[in-house]
């Protein structure tokens, strides 16, 4: 287990109503329909809306500033300093808060590695954030609930919001993250990824210090024990790649690795479902017409409460959140085989980087420091519209350390595995943002598995003349000019103008990072 000291005297918390601890899906039901927090639609899934707050508010996240934990912390734009004495005196206001509610207690792993996992206690107001947390994270055995006590402790409380000009916060919204004290603070939003970010933001801080790496990636394994894993943002196709009828499912958004193998952090899977396709994704789809499925902001009949999967009237990132299980597949253990494939999926706005590329091991780290995708809309508050961006290992808003920290854990361990790296592309094609379509699922799909299943090792690959990387000249159920972005634009001028646009924007991303190696600092374009 992660070795980590009892969460620091959290104040009592006492309340003049009652403390529900640790209920099952039926009774979550039931309290969250009876105190109007949510409703059963048409399939038995229950749903819920969050506010004004649909994603997660990354501009309102905080980390406090003390001796313990600043040395590690990569202070930046990404983590923001809150002071100890601010965090204290909000954690008083909440307590006080909770004093007049019902309270609802999940106590939960975050990992499923005993040597690696967390020890976490949830505390909620509403009971459907109390269902959220049974399935994002792991529950303990019945025998281990009885001595129960946490590394961790998260509070969240939709219904109070601080005052920034005294609570020092950014907005009425705030995640406090006190490494010292143990304690996730979550005020100001009902949206519930923040309960599962958080968790996940503490464990890369804690898992890298031991040398373990975590990863922002879904997982799965072949039936040869071929364990592959997919880095990328929210969007870019992670839950929906990994989830592949022919493949077994580790996990869709949070693993560690150890020297033992692959780990799910997670015991759920939290999907985007907006335009969700039976025919495309039929086991995710499937789950959005189940009893414990909880959806967020999904448009439903007011009498039928049929659902409305393409309906975004209330935001594009529409949520299902839903235990491993729900998906036919998927496999759970404690860890599994070291990975064989390793894949980077980006969303390219600009519809320029070809569908899939291999990459050496100098390109792959070259790519994941760079970690190239676009924000897909409301996936952050404020993003309206594919925003070509770039996040530091394909998740820097939960990264604490330096990226190097992350980078050098992850060569060591893709070096010892031997495994193969492909980068693709499920953005655009035949154009920018706004002229090109976005890749097939279906092509993406037939690519993706034929690098898996070893295909394209006998494919003859072209050197891209800019970015350097492997690109194949053929792929079975693949059309020849997608493999080539440049046959898909019209206007190849354009094409050749983008192309140059997005080489010297990754490359003055990666001046930043101070890299030493130059073989690293040379895996990426040449403008």
């Amino acid at each position: 287990m992660i070795e980590a000291r009892p969460a620091e005297s959290l104040p009592e918390i006492k309340t003049s109503k009652t403390v529900f601890r640790n209920l099952l899906a039926p009774a979550l039901y039931e309290h969250a329909v009876a105190r109007h927090e949510a409703e059963i639609t048409a399939g038995g899934a229950l749903a819920a809306r969050t506010g004004k707050h649909t994603a997660r508010s990354a501009q309102d996240k905080f980390i406090v500033k003390e001796p313990s934990s600043e040395k590690h912390i990569n202070w930046g734009a990404q983590n923001v300093a809150i002071d100890s004495d601010s965090f204290d005196a909000l954690l008083r206001k909440v307590t006080a808060y909770l004093g007049d509610k019902d309270i609802y207690v999940r106590d939960c792993y975050a990992g499923s590695d005993a040597k690696n996992r967390l020890k976490v206690r949830v505390y909620t107001e509403l009971a459907w954030h109390s269902l959220f947390a049974g399935h994002m994270f792991i529950a303990p055995a019945a025998a281990e609930l009885a001595a129960f006590s946490p590394d961790f402790t998260v509070i969240t409380v939709p219904g109070f919001n601080a005052m920034p000009a005294v609570d020092g916060t950014r907005s009425g919204t705030f995640i406090l993250l006190n490494f010292r004290r143990k304690i996730v603070l979550i005020g100001g939003t009902a949206y519930a990824g923040e309960i599962k970010k958080s968790i996940f933001s503490v464990m890369n801080y804690l898992l890298p210090l031991k040398g373990v790496m975590p990863m922002h990636c879904s997982a799965n394994v072949g039936k040869a024990k071929d364990t592959a894993i997919f880095f990328g943002l929210s969007g870019t196709g992670k839950t929906t790649l990994s989830s592949d009828p022919l493949r077994r499912l580790i996990g869709d958004d949070e693993h560690g690795w150890a020297n033992s193998g692959i780990f799910n952090f997670e015991g759920g899977c939290y999907a985007k479902v907006i335009k969700l396709s039976a025919a495309a994704e039929p086991q995710i789809h499937a789950a959005t017409g189940r009893f414990g499925t909880i959806l967020e902001n999904v448009v439903y009949d007011p009498l039928t409460r049929a659902l409305n999967l393409d309906d975004g009237t209330l935001t594009e990132n529409t949520r299902a959140a839903y235990p491993l299980e729900f998906i036919d597949n998927a496999i759970k253990g404690a860890a599994f085989p070291h990975p064989k494939n390793i894949v980077m999926l980006t969303y390219d706005a600009f519809g320029v980087l070809p569908p899939i590329a291999r990459l050496s091991y100098e390109q792959a780290m070259y790519h994941f420091i760079s970690g190239y995708t676009a924000k897909v809309a409301n996936t952050e508050m404020g993003i309206k519209e594919p925003k070509a961006t770039f996040s530091t290992c394909f998740g820097a808003p939960f990264m604490s350390h330096h990226p190097a920290v992350y980078a050098e854990l992850l060569e060591k361990k893709m070096r010892a595995s031997k495994a193969d790296c492909w980068l693709i592309n499920t953005g655009l094609c035949g154009g920018p943002y706004g002229t090109g379509k976005r890749m097939s699922i279906q092509h993406t799909r037939a690519l993706l598995n034929s690098a898996l299943e070893g295909k394209l090792a006998k494919v003859k690959f072209t050197k891209d003349p800019v970015f350097g990387f492997g690109i194949p000249a053929k792929c079975p159920g693949v059309p020849a000019a997608i493999l080539n972005p440049r046959k898909a634009w019209a206007d190849k001028a354009l094409y050749d103008a983008k192309y140059r646009e997005l080489a010297a924007l990754f490359a003055a991303n990666f001046k930043k990072f101070n890299v030493t190696s130059k073989a690293i600092a040379g895996a990426g374009p040449k403008i």
